[in-house]
């Protein structure tokens, strides 16, 4: 078998049975027996594709057909299912929180920044001048607020320690990759177990910000060029990596990946990319590559 579909759901709300899986292979070509990878939250169908057979398009079927159940599908070859490189967003992914719009509030202007967030990261405009927007509404706010922010209100999103240690605890290299800024990605990276994280850098007036951004800002392009620089220097084959957002400044990064996952992307990111998470926690990557829950780890590698 060459190609496997992984049917995940949450953990909270378990929805796989025999007579799903079963009603789940006879959608796939020259499917196999199911084998659970955690019974009624995850498992995999072994097939081969026919002909020409488009893998998302077989994805997109199974989705249809499940429609009314909380099930996430991923569709994928089994050759280098256990990816060697992993590239994750920040905000709204490994976090719950954009930490702009959270910087936002505390200026009185939090509506009129999240406005501006939400337009870019659907790709209605583009990402680098509203980023400077956005910033420079922030001028004159101590600096030091960002300390209360991450103590107070951001929350890592579920399964995000999972999946980057269980990862590292297995060979992958994991890297934080943000258009945000380094004041929140280097505590979050570390929270989380990341080996390392890039992001965009608030220029700073003493105590105050100065309502601007370090050039050139990291953005769409930076994102996909940190992913090709990432995965040349390991010595890594496309199929090796994977990468993870939800934003239109993620979409070109998650079209390099060897796997690229919308995770509860906007509508034309969770489209374009290979495969999606509209149900689970971040888990659910851990499974899509073959992981059993057994084998899922919150502790850190050494090193």
């Amino acid at each position: 078998m060459t190609h496997v579909a992984t049917l995940v759901t949450p953990d909270d709300r378990p929805a796989l049975d025999d007579a799903v899986l079963a009603q789940a292979a006879s959608l796939l070509p020259n499917a196999g027996g199911p084998e659970w990878l955690e019974r009624q939250i995850a498992a995999d169908i072994a097939f081969i594709p026919g002909g020409r057979s488009d893998l998302r398009e077989a994805a997109d079927q199974i989705r249809t057909a499940f429609r009314d159940m909380p099930i996430d599908i991923f569709v994928q070859p089994r050759a280098h299912r256990r990816k060697k490189l992993l590239l994750a967003d920040m905000d709204s992914t490994m976090i719950r929180q954009e930490c702009i719009d959270e910087l936002a509030d505390f200026v009185g202007l939090k509506d009129k920044v999240s406005a501006i967030t939400r337009r870019a990261m659907r790709g209605e405009i583009e990402f680098e001048p509203a980023l400077r927007e956005r910033v420079a509404l922030l001028r004159g706010l101590e600096h030091n607020i960002v300390d209360r922010i991450l103590d107070e209100r951001i929350v890592l999103t579920p399964g995000g320690r999972a999946l980057v240690q269980t990862m590292r605890a297995n060979g992958a290299h994991t890297v934080l990759v943000s258009g945000g800024f380094t004041m929140f990605t280097e505590k979050i990276a570390a929270a989380i177990g990341f080996h390392e994280a890039r992001a965009n850098v608030l220029v700073v007036d003493g105590a105050f910000f100065a309502g601007t951004v370090n050039e050139p800002i990291l953005g769409r392009e930076a994102k996909v060029a940190a992913l090709s620089e990432f995965r040349l220097s390991l010595g890594l084959s496309r199929a090796e990596t994977m990468a993870i957002g939800d934003g239109a400044n993620d979409l070109a990064m998650l079209q390099e990946a060897g796997l690229g996952v919308a995770y509860h992307a906007k509508p034309a990111v969770a489209a374009a990319a290979h495969a999606r998470v509209d149900h689970c926690d971040l888990g659910a990557l851990l499974y899509a590559q073959g992981y059993r829950r057994r084998e899922f780890t919150e502790s850190p590698s050494p090193g």
